[in-house]
């Protein structure tokens, strides 16, 4: 990549030659979606629009924070609430292709729908080189499908517009700092948001018990950096597996599930290494998360597996 500034001349030019008429940005509060949003409002000022997509599969907090960011971006956005439709097609799903693959067509429909009602055909997505590579085509395999390519129907009416595709994670964030966006080096979080970090059948339970383990899993680290126990990683969350394990409540054998802690460090998405994060902050992590969510999760295990063999997502 050039330096940031060229690239976002060189990206403004572009885009303005690409999009003669309106067009909408898929804005999920990312680094990767917020800059290309703000590359395309740069480019085309109101003849933009920001769609914030509420899937009912976020963080904690999640769209409380995307607000913010977007707002301390000077972002002009669009929130629709659709949480009832993803969990619907969802429904039943356990397999990680199928689950990406439902999630990026429900997302085209939804932006099929947005995009008529805002006179375009357009549509704007931040995909970063990663995504398509990992998505295999050509002579590539296919490590995971992202939602936002291989998710993609063939009979989509859209036409896709990628300011960041030649761009790697560490590349975007670059542009990110230039274009002034807060957090720019922010954890990532998947498009597919917790669908995929709910191993196996996702549903309201299942969810709910994803989000609080992420949760702490977020705030037990980010207490440790700030404490200056460990560095910062580059990505750290937690995976609700799909198996029973036997646990013990009070007196009581109980059956409850797993949740597996993930904490790499990387610099591009590509390869990463599995942190070695303290005794003590695993313990609190551990303890936490099984009384948060007493008789629900009974076990807590720390993956220690690097990048390759196993991606940085579980799905």
């Amino acid at each position: 990549m050039t330096e940031p500034k060229a690239f976002i001349r060189q990206a403004v030019e572009q885009l303005r030659k690409e999009v003669p008429g309106r067009v909408i940005v898929a804005a999920s509060g990312g680094i990767d979606s917020t800059a290309a949003a703000l590359l395309t409002e740069r480019a085309l000022g109101d003849r933009a629009r920001a769609v914030f997509v509420d899937t009912g599969l976020l963080r904690a907090g999640e769209a409380e924070r995307v607000g913010n960011l977007f707002r301390a971006s000077a972002l002009a956005y669009r929130k629709v609430e659709a949480s009832e439709r993803f969990l619907a097609v969802l429904r039943g799903i356990r397999e990680p292709e199928r689950k990406r693959k439902r999630i990026g067509a429900e997302f085209v429909r939804l932006f099929e729908e947005e995009a008529a009602e805002f006179g375009t055909d357009r549509l704007v997505q931040g995909t970063i080189a990663p995504d398509w590579i990992e998505s295999g085509g050509a002579l590539r395999d296919t490590i995971k499908t992202h939602h936002n390519v291989g998710g993609i129907p063939k009979t989509s009416r859209l036409v896709l517009v990628e300011p960041l595709r030649d761009l790697y994670k560490d590349e975007v964030r670059a542009v990110a700092r230039e274009l002034g966006i807060p957090e720019a080096d922010r954890q990532p979080f998947p498009g597919p948001g917790l669908a995929v970090r709910v191993h196996g059948a996702v549903d309201r339970d299942r969810l709910r018990r994803a989000r609080v383990a992420n949760a702490v899993v977020e705030e037990e680290v980010e207490r440790a950096v700030a404490a200056k126990e460990m560095g910062p990683p580059w990505q750290y969350f937690a995976v609700l597996l799909d198996a029973k394990t036997v646990g013990v409540t009070g007196d009581n054998r109980v059956h409850g599930e797993a949740v597996s802690v993930r904490i790499v460090n990387s610099v591009d998405a590509m390869t990463a290494t599995a942190s070695e994060v303290p005794s003590a902050v695993l313990a609190r992590i551990a303890r936490r998360i099984t009384r948060e969510l007493p008789g629900e999760v009974v076990r807590v295990l720390y993956d220690v597996t690097d990048k390759p063999p196993a991606t940085i997502e579980w799905e």
